[in-house]
């Protein structure tokens, strides 16, 4: 295992996280997850069966120092750090004209500054194992929609991938955006119904991120949109 990849996820208790991190252990690679509560951390380990190639984390993604830590906990634990997803984030669903903006600072700087918190803490890291940065973006980011501001966090992401892109690929570092549509995750839970129509799973969008992750070496896949078939937008 010394020397199998290593990759460490934000947001990793739940949801597309979650999935993306049972893939990854599947296939040989040792996780670490972060996320802001320690009971679903905890009930996640415990689901696993508590593998030997994953660590938790608790932490928050909008906090530079706890990312840093993050970071340096997961290279202290497993001597390498292969790839990073940026997945945490959530959205207010509500809108710019009728919304109440108490929420709002909260969901910029989880959707937006944790993606970028993340990049800055672990590039270096990168750089030795000539790895991958995978943020989770949304086609939100890519498809207007009336007063949507979570869409705009989304839309920032979409420009964070390709600016990163441009400064790490002389490094040997890739980037790759997965933009899933519809998804059938605890994100809905503060809309209060999942939306009509079919829904992608999350290990669906979790296969997405794994084959992004292992391309071959000098293969760097930049921009992937997944929405399942109904899904007009």
């Amino acid at each position: 295992m010394t020397d199998s990849p290593v990759a460490l996820i934000t947001g990793g208790g739940s949801g597309i996280g979650a999935a993306v991190a049972r893939r990854l252990l599947d296939a040989g690679h040792r996780v670490a997850v972060t996320g802001r509560g320690a009971e679903r951390l905890r009930a996640f380990a415990e689901e696993l069966g508590h593998p030997a190639g994953l660590l938790t984390i608790v932490g928050s993604a909008a906090e530079y120092g706890e990312v840093r830590s993050a970071v340096d906990r997961t290279l202290k634990e497993f001597g390498r750090l292969d790839t990073v997803v940026a997945n945490a984030g959530f959205a207010t669903h509500d809108t710019v004209a009728e919304g109440d903006p108490a929420g709002w600072t909260e969901m910029v700087l989880t959707n937006v500054l944790g993606p970028a918190l993340l990049i800055r803490a672990s590039v270096d890291a990168l750089k030795e194992t000539r790895g991958r940065i995978v943020l989770v973006g949304s086609v939100a980011g890519f498809v207007p929609t009336p007063g949507n501001i979570y869409g705009a966090t989304k839309w920032a992401v979409t420009g964070l991938a390709e600016n990163t892109r441009r400064q790490v690929t002389e490094w040997g570092v890739g980037v790759t955006l997965i933009a899933p549509g519809r998804v059938e995750t605890p994100f809905w839970d503060g809309h209060g119904s999942l939306p009509p129509g079919r829904l992608l799973t999350a290990g669906q969008i979790a296969d997405s991120v794994v084959w992004a992750v292992q391309q071959p070496a000098g293969v760097d896949v930049n921009t992937v949109v997944v929405r399942p078939l109904g899904q007009p937008n």
